[in-house]
């Protein structure tokens, strides 16, 4: 029986879902657009879990602008197109105050004089939100300007959105959805590879496929243009903005007005912004400056491009700014596939770029990027090249560029993963030479000159298919080619001889697994997984909770570890190279240098903090120095339990599975020994 109780000689189901909605949809705008919430967390959540409890009840009922729309669905959705049926035109831009200020001198010439209103240019996401009848029926991306992308269902999941008007009007919006900078910084804490930007995200987000994960991004939004019916009967810019507001959307207050466009008054608004901008609570990266009357705006019109009456000021001149001349994809190593754009070469940073990764699909899509675009480069940390967005849409019609469905090397039908795509074919010739190239490289096996213009030649003459390969081709073959006298053929024949003794942490890090890399193979060693036959006994066996266990190991590790060492290929493989001399176990423990063997044997559990070791891995590397070894959790197989202050349940499972309980001050007189 439900919990939720309310009289039907009162109300009856429609009616009490309608008074739900009502109140929820009070709520909300008080909430995400207000900010001046009316009622406490509890009581907003009694009256939603109510309303939601009824439409589960009654789904025949629920409102087509239910605010229990606002968590999504579990459903999965691809973006069809969509035809905007407003205009979505760029803005004309400037990074100079002078060209601005000559743009503002320009417009009140050619239009008799008029007020000027300036806004923030929110550093987000452009969006275009139709409304019939008052209710939301469409959320869609800005595309190219003429078609975008429809994220309805995602757009729903963004508070400050409403998915019903104050009024019953047919109107199209366009504004912009942002993440604000505190949840932003929030997000990144708890993540191991942090985003870029909000505003990377924020894109990311409008685009997952399912509304729900994108329900658990608290993006917001500022609307800044309507169009609708009776749009004449209000003369500025201004009043179109209020009528905004009265229909419940969210409007930045942040404007000003110049009423004779004085260039004094102008520079001190540049100024204030910029010196307000690092306080903001989102980021923007200009100002967007617009003429306010709206029959001078109709006067003056649009280019091709842009309407004449509106110019953006870019705090920031870019880096740099091209034209992307083609889209190829590269094949890594693991067969994941890379979308590089090839750019008329530029300068930035000191240096000429012409190549610029371009991650994968999502990452193409975010920026809504097609060949022929003018672009903005930078250089991430001074050091990658990026396409941080599109400056100009091209004028050849192109679409957003979209991945092929096949290996541009192999010709294998390319599988999607995740955000990324792959070609699976182990044999592909880009995946063999970039698993060789790796493998040989310097930070792995550092086989000295076998680079990778040797590794390419003995792939493309079919010499070398595989790693093992390195080690029972004859290279004493190459001296019969040009390039490879009897030095350099000998190097690397030694340089092979001298990688049969490299430890077995780094045999397993440079097969180029992914997720296998130096990390990982050293998590598994000092959690006991310290030999091939071990791991592949982990596997057979399915124990993916033991994987899972070991801190620094999740679950999608976890599970790459499953599929990969489950492969006949990789067993066969391994196989061969250890009956070439290769280590498939680990002596000791990698990177910490053994003291004695007084530990031989032992598994250590720590828990609680330490006075004399903090952070408490130190604790682990001295049992790691005498030959014992480290485990996250307590087992039938652990020896040792180190508590410290505060120990917790593992005290309580280490008493009841009689392993031997050790203090610090205990333990100190055992290192001394």
């Amino acid at each position: 029986m439900s919990e939720f109780l309310f009289d039907f000689d009162m109300k009856t189901p429609g009616e009490r879902i309608a008074e739900l909605s009502a109140l929820l949809r009070k709520y909300q705008y008080e909430y995400y657009v207000q900010s001046r919430p009316s009622v406490s967390d509890a009581e907003y959540d009694r009256v939603f879990d109510e309303l939601q409890e009824l439409e589960r009840q009654y789904p025949e009922l629920m409102l087509k602008d239910s605010p229990t729309q606002r968590v999504g669905s579990d459903l999965e959705t691809d973006f069809a197109e969509v035809v905007h049926d407003i205009p979505v035109l760029s803005l004309d831009k400037t990074h100079s105050e002078e060209e601005l200020l000559n743009w503002v001198l320009k417009t009140q010439r050619n239009c008799g004089g008029s007020e000027f209103i300036a806004e923030e240019k929110i550093d987000g996401v452009s969006i275009v939100l139709t409304y019939e009848d008052g209710i939301l029926v469409r959320g869609a991306t800005r595309g190219n300007g003429f078609v975008g992308n429809d994220v309805t269902a995602n757009v729903k999941t963004v508070g400050s959105i409403p998915l019903k008007l104050t009024e019953p009007v047919d109107i199209t919006v366009r504004g912009e959805i942002f993440l604000p900078l505190a949840a932003f910084a929030e997000i990144n804490d708890r993540l191991d590879v942090p985003y870029a930007n909000p505003r990377n995200l924020a894109s990311g987000t409008l685009r997952r496929i399912k509304s729900r994960d994108a329900g658990e991004i608290p993006l917001d939004s500022f609307i800044y243009e309507g169009f609708f019916t009776g749009q004449e009967k209000l003369k500025t810019h201004r009043e179109i903005l209020d009528y905004l507001k009265k229909l419940g959307f969210k409007v930045n207050s942040r404007i000003a007005m110049f009423s004779t466009g004085d260039p004094e008054e102008i520079k001190k608004y540049i100024e204030c912004e910029r010196r307000d901008r690092a306080s903001l609570e989102y980021e923007i990266d200009g100002l967007v400056i617009k003429l306010d009357d709206i029959e001078k705006r109709v006067g003056l019109g649009y280019t091709g491009h842009h309407p004449r009456w509106a110019i953006a000021f870019k705090f920031d001149a870019p880096e740099g700014v091209s034209v992307v001349k083609g889209i190829d994809i590269q094949v890594g190593r693991t067969g994941r596939i890379t979308p590089v754009a090839r750019i008329e070469p530029v300068v930035v940073s000191g240096s000429t770029v012409s190549n610029v990764t371009l991650h994968n699909q999502d990452y193409v899509d975010m920026l809504e990027l097609a060949v022929g675009d003018r672009v903005c480069i930078s250089k991430r940390g001074d050091v990658i090249p990026a396409v941080e967005g599109v400056v100009e849409k091209n004028e050849s019609g192109n679409t957003v560029w979209k991945m092929p469905s096949e290996c541009p090397v192999c010709g294998s039908v390319l599988v999607q993963d995740g955000s990324h795509t792959f070609c699976r074919n182990t044999e592909c010739r880009a995946r063999v030479k970039g698993q060789l190239i790796f493998f040989a490289s310097v930070g792995q096996m550092d086989i000295e000159t076998l680079g990778s213009e040797t590794i390419e030649f003995l792939v493309d003459k079919g010499f070398v298919k595989r790693i093992s390969d390195l080690y029972t081709f004859d290279f004493n073959i190459l001296k019969d080619y040009p390039g490879y006298g009897d030095k350099k053929v000998d190097l690397i024949i030694r340089g092979l001889e001298k990688s049969r003794g490299t430890e077995y942490a780094k045999v397993l890090s440079s097969l180029g697994i992914p997720e296998i890399g130096n990390k990982v193979s050293e998590t598994l060693i000092r959690n006991g997984v310290d030999s091939i036959d071990k791991l592949f006994t982990l596997v057979d066996d399915k124990n993916y909770d033991a994987l899972t266990a070991m801190e620094g190991i999740g679950e999608k590790t976890a599970s790459i570890i499953m599929r990969e060492f489950s492969s006949p290929e990789l067993r066969d493989e391994i196989r061969m190279l250890r009956d070439a001399g290769l280590k498939f176990a680990q002596v000791s423990v990698p990177g910490v240098p053994q003291i004695s063997d007084s530990f031989h044997g032992q598994s250590w559990c720590i828990t609680g903090s330490f006075v004399n070791f903090r952070p408490r891995t130190l604790a682990g590397k001295e049992i790691e120095a005498r030959g014992g070894r480290v485990v996250t959790s307590v087992s039938g197989k652990t020896t040792h339990l180190l508590a410290g202050m505060e120990p917790g349940s593992k005290l309580e499972k280490a008493l009841a599975n009689n392993v031997t309980v050790v203090s610090e001050e205990e333990f100190l007189e055992l290192l001394k020994k």
